[in-house]
């Protein structure tokens, strides 16, 4: 297989090189408090590989073996898999929750329990790629802004791949957070303001003094490593696409990650169509969610939020994500942090999953989805994107439960 950089605006392609972010003709175009202009995104060509081809034969043979190397995600990525540090990244369980599937009348209802990762959060994934890329190009410092899943994940992928961390991290980030970034070893720059503050800081200090970026939207290989989520979903279920997937949505790149696996599916004629996907945004922060109703992003608004992870005032991956979202008649749906602590505590304790107040809000917006009677059919087969484990944010857990 090929692969190569392509603006997601004028279309200008691009070889694959570290100090390749964003496009040249575009990104000058940028204006303050509005997302990332000139974003390129990975484009693949070529027959897929052969045990992703090997998939074509599974709706036959239902007994074939899934097992692990079967259809391995890398063989989707732009970077040899030797590169790739030795920590069990992605693979994650697709649960087929019984309790849940029964009370809400949905029998083809499943939690993708990105949880599992090592670091507890999908960003692994992005990570993951990253320290492969870094590895394969002779890089030893990593530089990156997070509200605290993207640089704990980074912290700990970076533990196992011998690489340097530079975190910025708002002081407002929830403590597990960032005593976990610490005890892998990152070098954490607190930083009194909100996550666009420490993004804006942390691309300065790369353009001052080197490092890659592995900044959520700025490297293009982020979106790469988190479409991993969906190719793993289709092999999961045997295959085929969900016919929906309710994605937790801060600044669009994990929704943008989960649209490009489905896309690059269909692209090498693995599957038909792309599913719907649903993008759900807490109230106090859904930039996505106006420009999709507007048709463009406006002047930003203060996130405000108990779901850290999804907290963004100006989502960096915007455009992206909103041409996405318009491509595919996705569509967004918003919850409050009240619904979301609710939903919290109820896929606790009715699945055994705990799972972070930003993850939870997924499964906050398919109820909402049921409740205003947009929701999956009993048939339908609804995935609910889980992106961090619940213990991260205690504090905030404890709202829903009683001592």
């Amino acid at each position: 297989m090929k692969f190569k950089y392509t603006c997601i605006e004028c279309g200008r392609s691009y070889e694959i090189e570290p100090d390749r972010y964003l496009c040249d003709d575009c990104a000058p175009k940028q204006t303050p408090d509005q997302p990332l202009r000139g974003q390129l995104e990975l484009q693949i060509t070529g027959d897929a590989p052969g045990d992703w081809e090997a998939l074509r034969n599974l709706g036959k043979n239902p007994r074939l073996d899934l097992s692990i190397p079967f259809a391995d995600t890398r063989g989707l990525l732009p970077v040899p898999v030797e590169f790739f540090p030795p920590i069990p990244v992605g693979e994650t369980p697709l649960w087929e929750p019984r309790r849940l599937r029964e009370e809400l009348g949905l029998e083809g209802l499943y939690l993708k329990d990105d949880t599992a990762n090592p670091t507890g959060s999908l960003k692994d994934r992005a990570s993951y790629l990253i320290a492969a890329f870094a590895a394969q190009h002779g890089l030893k410092d990593i530089i990156v802004a997070s509200t605290g899943n993207a640089g704990s994940s980074m912290a700990g992928v970076a533990a196992a791949a011998g690489l340097n961390v530079r975190l910025y991290l708002p002081t407002s980030a929830p403590p597990a957070k960032i005593v976990q970034a610490m005890q892998y070893g990152a070098n954490v720059i607190k930083v009194e303001g909100s996550y666009d503050d420490a993004f804006d800081q942390s691309l300065a200090y790369v353009t001052e003094h080197g490092g890659l970026s592995r900044n959520t939207a700025h490297n293009p290989l982020t979106v790469e490593g988190k479409k991993t989520v969906s190719l793993e979903i289709f092999r999961q279920l045997r295959a085929s696409m969900p016919d929906l997937v309710y994605v937790p949505t801060g600044d669009g790149v994990i929704l943008s990650g989960v649209y490009k696996g489905f896309e690059d599916l269909v692209t090498l004629g693995l599957a038909d169509k792309v599913p719907e996907v649903v993008c759900v945004q807490a109230e106090g922060s859904a930039a996505l969610t106006r420009a999709l109703a507007a048709g463009r992003f406006e002047a930003p608004r203060a996130a405000k939020t108990i779901a850290d992870s999804i907290s963004v005032d100006v989502p960096r991956g915007g455009l992206y994500a909103l041409g996405r979202l318009q491509r595919h008649g996705g569509r967004c749906v918003t919850v409050s942090d009240d619904a979301i602590v609710a939903a919290q505590k109820r896929l606790s304790s009715s699945s055994g999953l705990f799972a972070e107040p930003a993850a939870s809000a997924a499964f906050a917006g398919l109820l909402a989805d049921i409740d205003s009677g947009r929701g999956p059919g009993k048939k339908d087969r609804a995935v609910v994107l889980l992106t961090g484990n619940g213990l991260k944010d205690i504090a905030t857990a404890m709202k829903g439960v009683e001592e």
